[in-house]
């Protein structure tokens, strides 16, 4: 079956950030993206569908039902479309109506119609449906039909998930523009901000979600995006989150009802998991929130009250969990937290102040963490994505759907890109420092000019030109002596006095510094006059062979020549 198709002149087009939990949608005015909202006033849409008494409902009145109406409620269905049924985790389903085989593919069983027996559904029907709510959200709110879309997607989305969801979508009536990568998305939201100075960055995207967190490291070269190393987790997201606060407030029910567990009850854990979700939001913006549920197990109510600290504290592992994978992300790029120009929080968990904080202690004060703990000026990190995906639409929706696809195809969009940087060496009082004229990880071809000053009193200026690369360079502070070799009689009597110790003991000192490494040409310029200045153009071909131009500013003639790629 081919795919749906729309003529440019009648392309009404949105950005979608399709979630395993929650989804939003986005469009463009006046080439600025705006987040829509459903009909319930909501902009993090919950990816969810219930159906009650023949109705359809969505988003957070579909979530509502998971306490009266689990069975006939579809949650977390996103990240089975293209998969068979023995390779899915149906973890976060078991509140909801449950996923089942149907063939090759994975089906919900719900009472959708007011009579009758109860329908069969496939993921692809479920996913088609939701996606045909959100659509109509966004075409009430531009007054016109919507027939086309830009779609986030996760970056390990397998060729097969992809085709499923082109399918869905399809079958709701929605050209697919394009299948957009999540970090590039969210990249795109910030880069187009009329404040933002595209520059040469390397950045790190971590997408935190409901029921998975994603890290990517993303280099940003001219304008081009490259992906450099990504890793996906299941363990630490949302819903580990709300996990912790579900069994914190659990047992404190437990010490004041003789042990009545409210997690064995189906309504209770729904209950108890509605207010832990609840209860996170309001710690992300508050320092104390109140838990509140009535009739949570054999009809008693119960009230609570915790502070900030003190869920940081029980939430600790998964803190930690989500900061290594940042770090594991960094170290599979082959980078260091040093090379990291700004960090980017995407997803609803990314709200926590807590995640932003840790990365602020491990990063350098140089790297910019867009989260809005840490920058008021940062976006909305559950709108990052759909916002992404509506400024790409805008881009590409003029444009036949052939020529589309021809330039967003893998072979196109995978380029060769060089490894180490390329700039000049400059010898200042005998000692040569590299200055990079072209960055790491820059796609090819590519072309960077550089001017170098000639000596005051003008001359001749050998121009060296080089690879180059970072290292961390490591200085280590000097032990502090100790008087007559002893330890202070204080120190002795205090059994904390390793952890006092500690704090005053100066930290050891890492800087990224270049490495000059092997010579690609070398040229003189002569007779440079007074205060001159000498250009130097580097051009990498697409076959990275390397040529390069120097000259006078202002003089004639020059020399050029060229090193055959490797």
């Amino acid at each position: 079956m081919p795919a749906k198709t729309v003529s440019p002149e009648e392309r009404v087009a949105i950005g979608i950030s399709f979630g395993n939990s929650y989804s939003s949608i986005a469009c463009t005015v006046d080439g600025s993206p705006v987040v829509i909202a459903n009909e319930d006033g909501d902009r993090q849409i919950p990816t969810a569908l219930s159906y009650v008494d023949g109705e359809e409902y969505t988003g957070n009145q579909a979530k509502a039902f998971l306490v009266r109406n689990p069975k006939n409620t579809v949650i977390s269905f996103k990240d089975f479309l293209g998969k068979e049924f023995k390779s899915i985790d149906p973890t976060h389903c078991h509140a909801a109506a449950h996923p089942e085989a149907a063939g090759e593919s994975i089906s919900f069983t719900v009472q959708d119609q007011a009579e009758g027996d109860a329908s069969k559904l496939n993921v692809s029907e479920i996913t088609t449906r939701y996606l045909r709510r959100l659509v109509q959200s966004a075409s009430d709110y531009l007054g016109k039909t919507v027939n086309s879309a830009v779609i986030s997607v996760p970056t390990n989305f397998s060729e097969k998930q992809r085709e499923a969801l082109i399918k869905a979508a399809n079958d709701a009536d929605i050209e697919v523009l394009q299948l957009i990568n999540e970090p590039v998305s969210s990249v795109l939201a910030y880069d187009a901000r009329p404040e933002a100075e595209v520059k040469d960055k390397i950045i790190v995207v971590a997408d935190l979600g409901g029921s998975r967190s994603d890290v990517a490291v993303v280099a940003s070269r001219g304008g081009l995006y490259t992906i450099l190393a990504t890793v996906h987790d299941y363990e630490f997201h949302g819903l580990a989150l709300d996990k912790v606060l579900m069994d914190h407030f659990a047992k404190e029910f437990m010490k004041k009802n003789k042990d009545v567990d409210p997690r064995e009850d189906s309504k209770g854990l729904a209950k108890l998991k509605a207010e832990s979700e609840s209860t996170k939001k309001a710690l992300s913006i508050g320092t104390n929130a109140s838990f509140s549920v009535e009739s949570l197990a054999e009809g008693i109510d119960f009230q609570a009250t915790i502070n900030r600290l003190r869920y940081e504290t029980i939430a600790r592992k998964v803190f930690e969990g989500i900061t290594r994978l940042v770090e594991g992300a960094i170290k599979k790029a082959e980078l260091d937290v040093l090379d990291i120009d700004e960090i980017i929080l995407s997803g609803g968990t990314s709200h926590t102040p807590r995640i932003a904080n840790n990365f602020r202690a491990i990063f350098p004060e140089s790297t910019a963490i867009q989260a809005p703990s840490t920058n008021p000026n940062a976006l909305n990190p559950s709108e990052l994505q759909s916002r992404g995906a509506a400024l790409q639409a805008s881009l590409i929706q003029e444009y036949e759907s052939e020529d589309i696809e021809q330039s967003t195809h893998p072979a196109v969009g995978t380029v060769k890109h060089i490894t180490n940087a390329i700039g000049v060496v400059s010898i200042v009082n005998g000692e040569e420092t590299f200055v990079p004229i072209i960055a790491p990880e820059t796609a090819v071809p590519a072309r960077r000019t550089i001017h170098i000053a000639a000596p005051k009193e003008g001359g001749d200026v050998l121009v060296k030109v080089v690879e180059g690369n970072t290292h961390i360079k490591v200085t280590k502070p000097e032990p502090t002596p100790k008087e007559n070799g002893k330890k202070d009689e204080d120190d002795e009597d205090e059994d904390d006095s390793d952890f006092d110790s500690e704090d005053d003991e100066p930290e050891e000192h890492r800087e990224k510094v270049w490495k000059i490494g092997a010579t690609l040409a070398e040229g003189a310029i002569k007779g440079i006059k007074k205060g001159g200045n000498v250009e130097v153009t580097i051009t990498v071909a697409g076959d990275l062979g390397v040529t390069v131009t120097t000259r006078e500013v202002g003089g004639k003639g020059g020399i050029r020549g060229t090193v055959k790629a490797p």
